[in-house]
């Protein structure tokens, strides 16, 4: 998977937020709010191909998380990005 590089991470008043930046603006009604892990892994992946496997070992680095846990998360995460259409779909 990759990140969609029309989108780029904006901290705004404290929110961590998804802004669409270029032609993505146009028939764009909607900015996406991040909570803090989201933002971190979003800000770890951004500009490379990854996998949710990749996703789960950032987790488990960075936060005291089982791994089944890590990859529940993670694979819901993904869900609501790829209907965001903030990563591609494709499979690395």
């Amino acid at each position: 998977m990759k990140t969609n590089d029309a989108f780029t991470l904006r901290s705004i008043c404290g929110e961590h937020i998804l802004v669409p930046e270029g032609l993505a603006l146009v028939n764009f009604n909607k900015m996406f709010t991040l909570n803090a892990t989201a933002a971190y892994l979003w800000e770890q992946l951004r500009g490379r191909d990854f996998s949710q496997e990749d996703m789960v070992n950032l987790l488990l680095e960075r936060y005291d998380v089982s791994p089944e846990a890590a990859a529940e998360d993670t694979r819901k995460l993904l869900q609501v990005w790829q209907e965001m259409g903030v990563v591609s779909k494709e499979i690395c």
